[in-house]
């Protein structure tokens, strides 16, 4: 005898209110309730958020679509910056990987033609991390 299991719900709270193309950074009127939605919640933990790819009007947006919004791009020029005590050193890198706050990336020291390693601030800038 087979035993039965309720599937987990697909349904989605909100739906696109337009074509959001990859790299779309959400807004409020991005969203819309789903029709099928008993009440919806609020839209806040997706405001803010960038989608990883092309999420079509009408269709679900779903967390797993959506990520912290990319501030540094691969081969972009970044400010690195290292301090530690009274010692302070600021030159230019070109970042190796993309990036968002919070994340650790690598960066070609401009200067000495090195690969270090620096974590994102949430101002773009770039601390070596040590």
């Amino acid at each position: 005898m087979a035993a039965l299991f309720p599937l987990p719900s697909l349904a989605a709270d909100f739906v696109a209110a337009r074509d959001l193309p990859a790299g779309t950074v959400i807004i409020s009127a991005d969203l819309r309730p789903a029709e099928n939605t008993q009440k919806a919640d609020d839209p806040s933990p997706f405001i803010g958020l960038e989608t990883r790819v092309t999420v079509y009007e009408g269709r679900p947006v779903l967390k797993k679509l959506l990520r912290v919004p990319t501030l540094i791009e691969r081969n972009q020029i970044v400010r690195l910056q290292f301090r530690r005590g009274e010692v302070y050193i600021a030159t230019d890198g070109r970042a190796l990987e993309d990036g968002s706050a919070g994340d650790l990336i690598r960066v070609l020291n401009q200067a000495s033609r090195n690969t270090i390693t620096a974590r994102i601030q949430p101002d773009g800038t770039l601390h070596v991390a040590r």
